[in-house]
């Protein structure tokens, strides 16, 4: 967000908007043009932030040369790079110890799967997990996915680094950079059960799911005891 000019309150802005919908009440409009101050100020929030994790300086230095397995044969941390300066790793929850992936990561990932190739013209996306790559490659041809790149972190160097000390299976969403050859960690979804908020399920904020985006655009929003599956 550029900071160098002051913003028009968002209450102005609202008193500039011309939208309107047929036979809406005056209560209605009332309402909706509260709610559209309220998504002002959120959006500029939202922009305050990344700005703000934008400016973050080098994470620690990635010191140890991890290898995985990807679908093509063996490979190192760098390559997941892909020529790119940035990468995502994103840690699925499908280890070994599963007989099926976790519902919540792939209906994530299935959305994933349809921006990849838009994602990988900027930066690198890598989905990693502890599961034999063979086994993760039959799930992905099971779900239609074409664009994710799933690497097998056989050895569990990087997921007891990066995701979990003691080797469970978590999701994890991290951002590393490479400048001048040297990579750092740069971010990590750190927003996790001690921080969640009383009524509340642990998630970041954003969201990376677009399911729960579209959810919240509804009166039935997200509800209490709802969770995607892997068959309907």
């Amino acid at each position: 967000m550029n900071t160098t000019h002051p913003l028009t309150p968002a209450a102005e802005l609202v008193k500039q908007s011309e939208a309107h919908f047929p036979n809406e009440t005056n209560e209605y409009r009332q309402a909706r043009n509260a709610l559209l101050a309220e998504e002002i100020e959120l959006r500029r929030h939202i922009e305050r932030v990344a700005e703000q994790r934008r400016a973050l300086p080098p994470g620690g230095e990635v010191s140890r040369n991890y290898r995985f397995e990807s679908e093509h044969g063996p490979v190192s941390f760098a390559d997941l790079f892909n020529g790119k300066q940035t990468l995502v790793a994103y840690s699925f929850m499908f280890g070994p110890q599963r007989n099926r992936p976790c519902p919540m990561c792939t209906s994530q990932l299935s959305a994933w799967d349809g921006e990849a190739r838009d994602v990988e013209q900027r930066v690198a996306l890598a989905v990693i997990a502890r599961s034999p790559i063979d086994r993760l490659v039959a799930f992905k041809k099971e779900r239609g996915w074409h664009g994710l790149k799933l690497y097998s972190d056989m050895s569990g160097d990087y997921t007891r680094d990066y995701v979990s000390s003691e080797d469970e299976d978590r999701s994890a969403f991290n951002v590393f950079t490479r400048r001048d050859g040297t990579i750092h960690h740069f971010w990590s979804e750190e927003m996790g059960p001690e921080t969640a908020d009383p009524g509340q399920d642990p998630r970041g904020a954003p969201d990376p799911m677009p399911l729960w985006t579209i959810f919240d655009a509804t009166p039935e929003g997200r509800g209490k005891d709802w969770y995607p599956k892997l068959e309907y």
